[in-house]
């Protein structure tokens, strides 16, 4: 059974610079804890977020159905990152549409929404950002850095920009940097939004309109990537929408045609077109090793961390061979760091998904990690 979770807010009015050169002088973070901070403050996990996440790592909010957080099985009491042992930490990102500053809020120069004027931000941006949230709570040394995909990418640049505050790095389903497919992907669903009639060039707030038929295409276009072609064919194969062919070019003919707009659909309810085409362009930047000559294994060499990566046999959009890079570039360094290669039929989604030999791991890892840490909790 799920716990009752609640959001929390932090402001800041330290100027954040950005990569690009831009800065933001005042922005909040929407988070969420579960668990209790001990009080040698050393048994804190960060868990960051992927694409269409949020702060809502684990729990249900109370007033809203259908509120389970995006990870609820791998975070809570007696799960695998145990909230009985653990202080877990889930935070917005920034440019994101679920609390956290971004596209949607007022720009305080121009008083105006900021839209597609807000400032393009990357996975280090968002690693500095939370390093100062981390800190405003006290927090000197984090037990664990974790995510999948996305999220890994920054549980990796953690390991990278503050070596010093990272005990272990959890990097799933993710990668070095995105290869030409990955990035051709992210562009072809960012043009259907950028084309939209209604996108207005990023201002449709303006209009008081939402560009839900480029959203819809670029969730449809990510989502297909998501799966593997052993799931899909064994989901849907080619089972007709109806008991018949209908001869028609523009309605439902088969079923994964009706999956694929219903994820559409509702992607495009909820979420923000400028926070899509952020939060891609940020997956596309990501690249460590670009500042070390193409050299991952220089890039990573001021990692202190002890990492946990692991991959999915059937993951190919972020594919094992890229995890066993990573895996190579942290030997070299001489680093800690254990490996798996899942057998999982689910493609990349595998990693939001129960497999006994996927969370036993988990827990194997996060329960050692455990035998480290203060049990005295702090008042």
């Amino acid at each position: 059974m799920s716990f009752i979770a609640t959001p929390q807010m932090m402001s800041f009015s330290e100027p954040l610079l950005l990569s690009s050169g831009e800065k933001l002088d005042h922005y909040r973070l929407t988070y969420e804890t579960y668990g209790k901070l001990n009080a040698a403050k050393d048994n804190a996990v960060l868990i960051c977020h992927a694409l269409n996440a949020s702060h809502h790592v684990a729990g249900v909010y109370p007033d809203k159905e259908d509120s389970v957080g995006w990870w609820d099985t791998m975070i809570g009491p007696g799960r695998p990152v145990d909230t009985n042992q653990f202080f877990v930490i889930g935070i917005n990102n920034l440019g994101s549409c679920f609390g956290s500053t971004g596209p949607m809020d007022i720009n305080p120069i121009t008083q105006n929404i900021w839209g597609a004027d807000f400032p393009v931000v990357t996975v280090e941006d968002w690693v500095h950002s939370q390093e100062k949230l981390v800190n405003a709570l006290g927090i000197n040394r984090l037990a664990a850095v974790m995510g999948g995909s996305l999220g890994g990418m920054q549980a990796l640049s953690w390991a990278m920009e503050f070596p010093e505050k990272v005990a272990h790095s959890v990097v799933i389903a993710s990668a070095p940097n995105l290869n030409a497919e990955n990035i051709a992907f992210n562009e072809v669903a960012r043009r259907a939004i950028v084309n939209d009639p209604e996108f207005h060039g990023g201002h449709f707030y303006e209009h008081k309109v939402i560009p839900q038929r480029g959203l819809k295409i670029a969730r449809m276009v990510g989502h297909i990537t998501y799966l593997s072609d052993d799931v899909m064919n064994s989901k849907f194969g080619r089972t007709l929408k109806n008991e018949k062919i209908q001869f028609s070019t523009q309605n439902v003919e088969f079923q994964i045609e009706s999956y694929l707009r219903y994820q559409g659909e509702k992607f495009s309810e909820y979420f923000d077109a400028n926070t899509y085409l952020l939060i891609t362009r940020a997956l596309d930047y990501f690249d460590p090793a670009k500042d070390y000559e193409n050299n991952l294994t220089r890039a990573l060499e001021k990692t202190k961390a002890n990492f946990l990566v692991i991959s999915f046999k059937t993951d190919w959009r972020f594919s094992p061979a890229r995890s066993r890079e990573i895996v190579k570039a942290l030997i070299e360094n001489k680093r800690g760091v254990t490996y798996a290669e899942i057998d999982a039929p689910h493609g990349h989604d595998a990693f939001l998904l129960e497999d006994d030999r996927y969370t036993s791991l988990v827990r194997a890892y996060f329960k050692n990690i455990s035998k480290k840490i203060d049990s005295t909790v702090s008042e």
